[in-house]
């Protein structure tokens, strides 16, 4: 098989990949110092439950983050489920603490929106720190993405669940349906992910990359880019996702 089949065979069966060796040594070094920084400058504490350090809308805040966008490893993986006209619906980071406990299991979509055939969000998370067990990596639950449901009963025990382990520049790509929480770090250092969200085309961004968008930058993309943000015309196009695709 090449990677592209293993990675939609094992997303049929599964529901979840994991690419290995996706970003570079040099990549995955030079986003997390920029992720550091930005959450000194605008991170923001999350609460409760799985609790966190986030820092959203990752395009507005520094280009290095654009080639996640549009990975050729990645993309057409995510195109095979949601079609070329896809949108990116957010590209955000959650940073895992010593001491940060577990997620809540859930789906990122709602019931009404589930669809068994063909999914209309598919997920992507990118390692800046090798993931593990001890150190919070995702925990995903095979075969839920095809349960029905959006998250398990309020009084059930998920017993059976999978914490891949993979080095840092790996990706792990999941069907939006399944069943995934971020796990608790027991271990002594900070662990650093970028969660880029993918959308079917008729749907609204999550973060909106519009909002903020340096005007610097625009060059800086490519038309690929600037296809899935919807940026083809400018960032002060409408806020609306779909609305650029047949003009």
């Amino acid at each position: 098989m090449t990677e592209f089949e293993n990675a939609v065979y094992e997303l049929d069966v599964y529901g979840f990949t994991v690419v290995e060796g996706v970003l570079s040594a040099d990549q995955v070094e030079s986003m997390r110092r920029v992720l550091i920084r930005l959450d000194e400058e605008v991170g923001e504490e999350r609460e409760g439950e799985g609790s966190c350090r986030h820092v959203s809308n990752l395009p507005t805040r520094d280009p290095i983050f654009f080639p996640v966008i549009d990975h050729p490893r990645i993309l057409p993986i995510l195109e095979h489920y949601l079609e070329p006209s896809l949108i990116l619906g957010s590209l955000n980071s959650r940073i895992v603490r010593p001491g940060d406990g577990d997620q809540g299991f859930h789906s990122d979509i709602p019931a009404e929106m589930l669809n068994m055939a063909s999914p209309v969000m598919m997920n992507t998370v990118w390692m800046l720190d090798g993931f593990s067990p001890k150190n919070g990596g995702t925990r995903v639950v095979p075969g839920t993405h095809r349960s029905g449901l959006p998250h398990p009963a309020s009084d059930a025990d998920v017993k059976y669940y999978v914490q891949p382990s993979a080095p840092a520049g790996s990706v792990l790509v999941f069907n939006g349906q399944c069943w995934h929480a971020g796990g608790a770090n027991r271990g002594d250092a900070n662990r650093h992910a970028l969660f880029a969200h993918y959308r079917k085309r008729m749907l609204m961004f999550q973060y909106d990359p519009h909002e903020g968008f340096p005007a610097g930058w625009y060059g800086l993309l490519s038309d690929r880019q600037k296809e899935i943000m919807r940026m083809k015309h400018g960032v002060d196009a409408p806020r609306a996702a779909d609305v650029q695709v047949f003009r």
